[in-house]
């Protein structure tokens, strides 16, 4: 998706926000996002002919294929439809519209949300593991580069509330009154409101379709491990717990093992 909006961001602006260089620094940037979010559920193939070649080298049961090719073609049609609504005022007649201005930075700040946990879940084989949680700060420019690079031309890459509200605040302290929120028929409240929802929207989406999917993730293993209770540092050895290697404190008994595989 990062691909096909900085394509759309550098036609429809004429090559003024963007030019061939950034399309291509967004495709990349965009691939390298996306198997972080899905290589722990599918292996983040992302294209079918690196399915097929996974199936002709054995890697990748043949059964397996046409549902990956499809999803693959499915998750590139409804990238396309974003965008599509995403760049619709540009593309049709831009109007500066209020709603899709909400709804572009609704978009932005929900990709980054998806971005950041799976960057930050130690069951989806984050990079640089010993590194995470937080996401790195190197990989989390490397995201934000991709959404300034793919969707702020329309009206900016506002995904932060904080860094429009405190602005425009000191605007308002600065003499220009009420005009910085009734400017642009009223839009201060896009910048504020959209992102937050976004962001609520991006992490239910990664946990419906990603987390929950993750072979080992805390919430299926909810079922076979329990615990009386658990310090940080048990917390931090989940891994070792789970094959029931742990040594636990005398006064914390576990009462459940994991079930072998």
């Amino acid at each position: 998706m990062f691909g096909c909006a900085s394509m759309a961001q550098v036609k429809l602006t004429r090559g003024a926000k963007g030019e061939y260089l950034s399309v291509n620094m967004a495709f990349s940037l965009g691939v390298m996002s996306a198997m972080y979010i899905a290589r722990g559920v599918s292996g983040a193939h992302l294209n079918p002919a690196v399915s097929l070649s996974c199936c002709v080298l054995g890697r990748l049961p043949w059964s397996k294929l046409l549902p990956y090719c499809m999803s693959q073609v499915l998750g590139a049609y409804i990238a396309a439809v974003v965008v599509f609504l995403v760049y619709y005022d540009a593309i049709m007649d831009y109007s500066e519209s209020i709603p899709f201005c909400c709804f572009l930075q609704m978009v932005g700040t929900g990709m980054i949300m998806m971005c950041f946990l799976s960057l930050d879940d130690r069951w989806n084989k984050p990079a640089l593991a010993d590194l995470v949680p937080p996401p790195p700060p190197p990989l989390t420019a490397v995201v934000l580069m991709g959404i300034s690079q793919s969707m702020s031309s329309n009206c900016g890459g506002g995904i932060n509330p904080a860094r429009d509200l405190g602005p425009r605040l000191l605007t308002l302290t600065a003499g220009w009154a009420t005009e910085v929120f009734m400017c642009y028929n009223y839009w201060f409240w896009v910048p504020i409101v959209a992102p937050m929802v976004g962001a609520v929207l991006g992490s239910g989406l990664y946990l419906v379709f990603v987390q929950w999917h993750l072979p080992d993730s805390e919430i299926n293993e909810t079922n076979d491990l329990q615990f009386k209770t658990m310090d940080t540092k048990t917390v931090e050895k989940l891994e070792i717990i789970k094959n029931c290697r742990v040594e636990l404190d005398p006064n914390k008994v576990a009462i459940g093992c994991p079930k072998s595989r």
